[in-house]
Formats: C-alpha cells, structure tokens, sequence
C-alpha cells in the first residue's frame, strides 16, 4: 500500500469551515475503488493545522492523483486559498493493506 500523511496549515478565518471546505473531496476520494483509507485529524497543539492520512492500495494512488475531484482540489480556486502555506507531505510505500496493532502498549 501507499501510506501518505499531508499537513495543512488553514487560515484562521476559515479554520472552523475547513471540515466542510473539503467534505467533497474527502467523500470523493474515500469512494475510489483503491482508497484503503482517508481520515482528517486536527492538530492539539496548532488548532489551524489539519492532518490527513491517506492510504490507497499500489494501483489505486495513481488514479486518486489524476482524478477529477483531486484536480479541483488542487487547482487554481481550490483548497490553496484556504492555506497559510504549500502543505507537508509524507508519502511511503508500506506492506500490507491495513492498519497494524501497535504491540509496545500493554493492555
């Protein structure tokens, strides 16, 4: 699988909208036969930088990346207004096609 972890840093006028300012893409892309994954996270620490953490099977990153919603998203008029700065990107290719349990903890 590709696992892929992206930071957005949002205006903070639109901080309280960003749920619902990428509420299409995010069904969008959950609805793509490769997407094993596609889950928002906001920051403690920063209340205006969201978290994404994405997962699509080996053939399925490919077609997320030129489909139609993510153009939207990515192009002139889309997500980029809403942002402090060009978001961080962590993109590894991972075995598997699922999470894994975390076996340090004790239960």
């Amino acid at each position: 699988m590709i696992a892929i972890t992206v930071k957005f840093v949002v205006k903070d006028e639109f901080v309280d909208e960003w749920p619902s300012l990428v509420a299409e893409f995010t069904e969008a892309s959950r609805a793509e036969p490769g997407n094993l994954w596609f889950d928002w996270s906001r920051s403690l620490e920063e209340s205006n930088t969201f978290v994404l953490i994405e997962a699509f099977t080996d053939d399925g990153a490919s077609p997320h990346v030129t489909s139609e919603h993510f153009a939207k998203a990515m192009g002139e008029g889309g997500l980029g207004q809403y942002l402090v700065a060009r978001p961080k990107i962590v993109s590894v290719q991972a075995p598997g096609d699922d999470w894994s349990e975390l076996g340090e903890i004790q239960m």
